[in-house]
């Protein structure tokens, strides 16, 4: 058997780094089944996928199941993984001491965790003097299509927090990162609630899938 069909083998000799996405979705699944080997089993489902770790990640233990080999054991599995590398990146980014001073930045932070999410959710950064994040909070949940935000809750939630400025998170499962009527009237809504207790809102971000939209970078560019 070929080193490549042996990605144990493989990344002792070689290193992790050294392993294919295939060969790490072989490892995570740990064995094959029927008349698959493990190898043939991860090429399949990374090939289900297009290819796409991140179209692999959003994948409920349903829909992963819906493929032939794919039990709810190894289901699981796939999706405890891709979650621990989610939650890895977000509680490397809020430990760091760093300043959130852009855009891109801010959807490093929030971004792994909501690109994946299938319904809409409304999250809220909330920052010190120096742009470092005091805390991030989920401030409304909705459906597929929508979800009500109301800055009455956030404003208070800045106050408890002595927060001096926030930033606005809310994900579009569509994949479609403009904004709507809906939530360019909401975000002057908030913006407004917040300038009233003299807390700025910094921006309001859209995550859909790999693209974002960032309310802050579009005023720039009109100016």
């Amino acid at each position: 058997m070929f080193l490549e069909e042996r990605p144990r083998e493989k990344m002792k000799q070689r290193g992790m780094d050294a392993l294919t996405d295939v060969e790490l979705l072989a490892l995570v699944l740990h064995s094959g089944s029927g008349k698959k080997n493990v190898i043939e089993l991860a090429r399949e489902l990374y090939s289900e996928y297009s290819g796409s770790l991140c179209s692999l990640s959003a994948a409920s233990p349903d829909r992963l199941m819906q493929l032939g080999g794919i039990g709810f054991g190894k289901a699981s599995t796939i999706c405890a993984a891709f979650e621990l590398g989610r939650r890895c990146a977000s509680q490397k980014a809020f430990r760091s001491n760093t300043s959130i001073v852009n855009s891109d930045m801010a959807c490093a932070l929030m971004s792994p965790s909501m690109r994946v999410l299938d319904h809409e959710e409304c999250r809220v950064l909330f920052l010190n003097r120096k742009n470092r994040v005091l805390d991030c909070q989920v401030v409304s949940t909705g459906g597929l299509v929508s979800t009500a935000m109301d800055p009455r809750i956030v404003a208070r939630m800045a106050l408890e927090k002595k927060a001096t400025s926030v930033i606005l998170f809310h994900n579009h499962p569509s994949g479609c990162p403009l904004p709507g009527d809906a939530d360019i009237s909401g975000t002057e809504t908030l913006r407004k609630a917040l300038s009233s207790i003299d807390v700025l809102l910094l921006d309001h971000i859209i995550i859909a899938g790999d693209s974002w939209y960032s309310f802050a970078d579009e005023m720039e560019r009109k100016y």
